[in-house]
Formats: C-alpha cells, sequence, structure tokens
C-alpha cells in the first residue's frame, strides 16, 4: 500500500494482507511440537484466530488491528487437511560468494498489526495462551514505524509496493493457481544493520546502493552495466512484464543492546518471484556483482509460509 494510505478502517478483515499501515507490528514465528495431540490442538487454535482478533480489537475499533496467519509446509497438510498450495515448500538457502540468505526453523507465522502497541502485545499474549505447549516460540521480533515509513538506514521502504486493484493481483492466489485459491506466499527474513558502517558512507554513496535519493525518495535511473542498485535487482520483469509483491517491512531494534534491524515480509501471489529476487540480490546480476546493501544487512533468518484464506483458516476449528 501507498505511505499516504488511510491509517483506520473498520472492521479489519480477518487475513487480509493489504490491512493499512500502522505503527507497530510483531512477527511471531513458531514452531509445532512433533506429536498428534499438539497439532490438534494448533488446528484448533487456528480456526479461534478471528474471534481473538474480533474480541481484542473491539477495545479500540479505530486502533486497525489485524493478524495474518502463515503456515509451512511441514505442517500443513496435518493442520489444513487440505492439499499443498503448488509452490509451498521450506526457504531455500541462498548462497551468493559474499553472503548468504539463510533458512531458519518455523512452521507458523503470526503477522500481528495495530496502531497501538497494547493491541499486539494482547492479541500476541491470548494467541500464545491458547496454544500454549503445543508450539516454541523461535522468534518474536516488535517493529515499528518508523518517521515517514523510513527504515533505520534513513530511506523511504515499500515505495515499490502495488496499489489499488494491483495488491489482489500480485498477492492473492485465484482458481487458475491450483490449491490455495483466495490464500497467498508469505517469506520472512530478519536483517540486521551495522549502522555505524553505514553512516560512514556519504550521502550519494548510500543513495547508489539503494536506487533512490534519500531526502525525497526519488528514483535514480537503474545502471546500464557493472553494479546494479538495490532497487533494480529486487525488480523482477520477464517477458510478461513487471512481477510486484507486497512488503510490510518494519524497523526493530535497540540503541542500548546495538541492535538495529529490518525485518523483512513480502506477500506474493507467486513465491518465485520473492525466490528469483533473492537469488538476484545475493548472487548478483551479473553473478559475482551481489546487491550492495547485503554488505551492510545480514540475514539472521528465513522462511516460507502460505497464508490460507480467512473462511479455511476458521474452518479449522471445526475439525
Amino acid at each position: 500500500m501507498s505511505a499516504d494510505a488511510p491509517s483506520h478502517r473498520v472492521p479489519i478483515e480477518p487475513q487480509k494482507v493489504d490491512a493499512p499501515l500502522t505503527q507497530h507490528a510483531i512477527f511471531l514465528v513458531l514452531t509445532v511440537r512433533d506429536s498428534d495431540e499438539a497439532r490438534a490442538a494448533v488446528r484448533a487454535g487456528l480456526g479461534s484466530v478471528s474471534d481473538l482478533v474480533k474480541n481484542v480489537s473491539f477495545r479500540d475499533l479505530t486502533g486497525a488491528l489485524s493478524c495474518t496467519v502463515g503456515i509451512g509446509s511441514e505442517v500443513w497438510a496435518a493442520v489444513t487437511g487440505q492439499p499443498a498450495p503448488r509452490e509451498l515448500k521450506p526457504f531455500q538457502p541462498v548462497v551468493g560468494a559474499a553472503h548468504t540468505a539463510v533458512a531458519t526453523p518455523g512452521d507458523l507465522l503470526f503477522h500481528i498489526r495495530a496502531d497501538r502497541r497494547d493491541l499486539c502485545f494482547e492479541l500476541e499474549r491470548q494467541l500464545l495462551s491458547i496454544l500454549g505447549d503445543a508450539v516454541d516460540v523461535v522468534d518474536e521480533t516488535t517493529g515499528f514505524r518508523y518517521f515517514d515509513t523510513r527504515d533505520l538506514l534513513g530511506f523511504v521502504d515499500g515505495t515499490a509496493n502495488p496499489v489499488g486493484p494491483a495488491v489482489l493481483d500480485s498477492t492473492v492466489l485465484t482458481d487458475d493457481d491450483g490449491p490455495g485459491a483466495g490464500g497467498t506466499y508469505v517469506v520472512v527474513q530478519k536483517y540486521l544493520h551495522p549502522l555505524e558502517k553505514w553512516r560512514a558512507l556519504t550521502t550519494e554513496a548510500q543513495e547508489h546502493i539503494i536506487g533512490r535519493t534519500k531526502a525525497d525518495n526519488i528514483e535514480l535511473d537503474d545502471a546500464v552495466e557493472g553494479q546494479k542498485s538495490h532497487k533494480t535487482l529486487s525488480t523482477i520483469v520477464d517477458e510478461n512484464g513487471e512481477h510486484d509483491i507486497l512488503r510490510d517491512n518494519m524497523p526493530f531494534g535497540s540503541p542500548g543492546s546495538g541492535e538495529f534491524g529490518t525485518y523483512f515480509i513480502g506477500y506474493a501471489r507467486h513465491l518465485w518471484v520473492i525466490e528469483r529476487m533473492l537469488q538476484r540480490m545475493f548472487i548478483g546480476d551479473p553473478p559475482g556483482l551481489h546487491d550492495r546493501l547485503l554488505d551492510f544487512s545480514t540475514a539472521q533468518t528465513g522462511c516460507v509460509f502460505f497464508a490460507p484464506s480467512a473462511d479455511l483458516l476458521d474452518g479449522l476449528g471445526d475439525g
């Protein structure tokens, strides 16, 4: 969505990937314990998510609370009982000459968003209470909106997101895509930034790495040959045109602990689009000329999920 999209919408529909940009978010990644009892508990818990969101959001209907649930390939069949979407699989590591997009554990993703931190907190608390010892937390990252939707590197993030009808066209599977119609693929990666190293660069050098001006977010011309910018490498174009994804990245960190990062989350109708994007970034185009943003952004996690339709998710509670 565009940065100037409305910040409030009531009510928030379940599993809406195009929920409004919010001030706060929690990215919660869990693994499911290996037992029939645990899988049954998860199935019942996921079926109650929409009711939990309604119960918590009722405390402030202008708080724009939403929760998108993603399910990984390892537990998809056991939890949903449905055929797997065609492209659903574990995150595939991308090993470049200088940097690696790592794969890390993750069976469930909860992308919780709201304009109030307490709403996010309360929904997460209730979710974990319902799931109990059927799951283990492998990553919990709290993000925040930074000024005018900038990342901690100082650049506006999400400018290339589709808008209007193009959002659904770029993210939601149709009947023609096979199993999973009404859902979307989700990829998450947690990146850490060495800010002192980044800030030692001139603004001009930073802009050439990103592919946009820092102050006013104007797109720079693509390089004709040689080293390409992050903007160019993360844009996927083929004979069918440009393939968009929807990002709702957020900064996270703690100055006291010296941790500064960006949590990447991408929603896509076709998983291969994000996979090709990562290959171009980590391996380079041409190979060997990797995305120089990776010299200042180290991937700590990497997971793939599928966010099913709201109807499928709600139906899990029926057993």
